[in-house]
């Protein structure tokens, strides 16, 4: 009797601990910025195409079709119970107060002046290296200047297939690299700025606090997984816009 007891609770605790339904990742993409990156695409992309070229995308690069492969493509990688880690996490009170001095800035005039402001005078230290460390920790600057980078790889794909030319995946990457450093660096800059103008009246403790959050393990590799798939995702798509027929 004991052993039967034994078995049933294994079995229960297995498949609570199963692995992680790709719906489940939706509310985590939500709370981690991986969603607002999803929905950038398409706006990114259409930037400088006619409507020939925004039609060959179709629906390949649109949010919910690129946050769903990731999310298939994550889904080994994670259980239940670490996804809801995860989101307990990053809807702690003290993430709630980031997102909402985050989404308080818009696109005030407040943050260009600020922006000048730092090119006249350095920001503290101490408080720089807290910004530096939470844009580290949650891969924003990283994520920011990847997409970048994989939208400027599609859209010169597109503007060589206007041609009749086209690349292969390994010549298009050769081609685009030396943007990857600038746009890091330019991404890492503006990251910085908005994080010291959206979090000025935070405090340095609060700012700690909210980087160690996207320091805790199972954050820390959703966010590093994100970095490593979402390039094969875009990889992908080209793929297919390759091998559409010409319209």
């Amino acid at each position: 009797m004991r052993l039967s007891m034994l078995v049933l609770f294994l079995i229960s605790n297995l498949a609570h601990a199963g692995l992680a339904k790709v719906e489940a990742f939706a509310p985590v993409f939500e709370l981690s910025g991986i969603r607002l990156l999803c929905e950038q695409t398409v706006p990114l992309l259409a930037r400088g195409l006619n409507e020939q070229q925004q039609a060959q995308l179709g629906d390949a690069f649109a949010a919910d079709m690129l946050c769903l492969d990731l999310a298939r493509q994550l889904a080994d990688a994670f259980d239940q119970a670490q996804l809801q880690q995860i989101q307990r996490l990053l809807d702690s009170p003290v993430a709630r107060r980031f997102s909402e001095a985050e989404r308080s800035v818009g696109d005030s005039e407040g943050l260009a002046s600020y922006r000048e402001q730092l090119a006249r005078r350095s920001p503290r230290a101490d408080r720089l290296a807290l910004v530096r460390r939470l844009d580290e920790a949650a891969h924003t600057s990283t994520l920011a200047s990847l997409l970048r980078y994989e939208v400027g790889k599609t859209q010169a794909l597109l503007a060589l297939m206007a041609r009749g030319e086209s690349l292969d995946e390994q010549a298009l990457s050769r081609q685009t690299a030396n943007q990857a450093a600038a746009l890091h660096t330019s991404s890492a800059e503006a990251v910085e700025s908005f994080m010291l103008y959206a979090y000025r009246q935070m405090p340095s403790t609060q700012l700690a606090e909210y980087a160690a959050l996207y320091e805790q393990p199972m954050v820390k590799l959703l966010l590093e997984r994100c970095v490593q798939v979402l390039p094969q995702l875009f990889a992908e798509r080209r793929e297919m816009l390759r091998k559409a027929p010409a319209k």
